[in-house]
């Protein structure tokens, strides 16, 4: 079983999501279809770790498990806000309709997402680079472990940073909204295998797509002021601007989080943190 869970554990899921997404993207019932899909794979995700963890002292609670919650449901509500409401007026505003018309849903979706992931890598690198945005997302690096639901932890400032450069350049091109709702939701389920405490590998694709194994790298104390894998989906934005990092070490428990230990762990100390003169 952990064989099966190390090699099949991402492609399987993501290429059930996938296809399941393109599918029900477009259907009438695609505004619940899509969540639950999401949320389905998210927790077969959580589901694989309990199988095959990376590190079992990971698989406890450590003090993070009602923040990581409300982190996830903002997180949702932020991405159907974003599909169902700030998607079709920002189209409405700045299309210019140079969206290929004749595309597939499946090659929307895509093209889509590599534009997003774009917009999110340079979002994503700059934040670690200024320190007004590195306060914002503080929240992200502070957990001392990784799995499957701390992938949504972002600070709600952070959260719409991030996201605000590639939504605006997919509207300007006027991508239809299905191949957005598509994208949005596979992306959480990648989310939480990036951050997932599942023992897996993609071998050497592992160089192209922003798994585990590269991910965690990202989240090391040590490289607090300027990290590397920055990619959410797409590692060749890594490859292509010098930030890409791999190595044969194993992460371990005890190399993850902030320096700074008094950093609060709730939402909404977190949220409040950025603010506070004395940080």
């Amino acid at each position: 079983m952990r064989l099966a869970v190390r090699y099949l554990a991402y492609p399987l899921v993501i290429g059930i999501v996938f296809i399941g997404a393109v599918t029900l993207a477009a259907s009438p019932g695609a505004t619940i279809a899509l969540p639950v899909l999401t949320l389905a794979g998210a927790l077969a995700v959580g589901g694989l770790e309990r199988l095959s963890p990376y590190q079992r002292a990971w698989t406890k609670n450590h003090g993070d498990l009602l923040a990581d919650i409300q982190y996830n449901a903002m997180g949702a509500v932020l991405i159907q806000a974003s599909v169902h409401f700030v998607y079709p007026l920002s189209t409405t505003a700045l299309s210019l309709g140079l969206w290929p018309s004749t595309w597939p849903l499946w090659a929307s979706v895509v093209g889509a997402g590599v534009i997003i992931d774009f917009g999110l890598y340079w979002m994503h690198r700059w934040s670690h680079r200024s320190a007004l945005l590195w306060r914002f997302h503080q929240p992200h690096h502070s957990p001392e472990r990784l799995y499957w639901l701390n992938g949504e932890r972002r600070h709600l400032v952070s959260a719409l940073l991030l996201a605000t450069p590639g939504l605006a350049a997919v509207a300007l091109l006027g991508a239809p909204q299905a191949a957005l709702a598509a994208w949005f939701a596979i992306l959480p389920v990648h989310l939480a295998f990036q951050h997932a405490n599942i023992d897996y590998t993609l071998g050497p694709f592992r160089r192209l797509l922003g798994v585990a194994e590269m991910h965690r790298w990202h989240h090391k104390r040590d490289y607090e002021d300027a990290q590397v894998n920055f990619g959410e989906v797409f590692l060749v934005w890594d490859w292509l601007f010098g930030s890409l990092h791999d190595a044969s070490e194993k992460i371990e428990s005890a190399d993850l989080g902030l320096s700074d230990a008094t950093y609060p762990k709730g939402f909404f100390a977190q949220h409040a943190a950025p603010f506070d003169p004395r940080r």
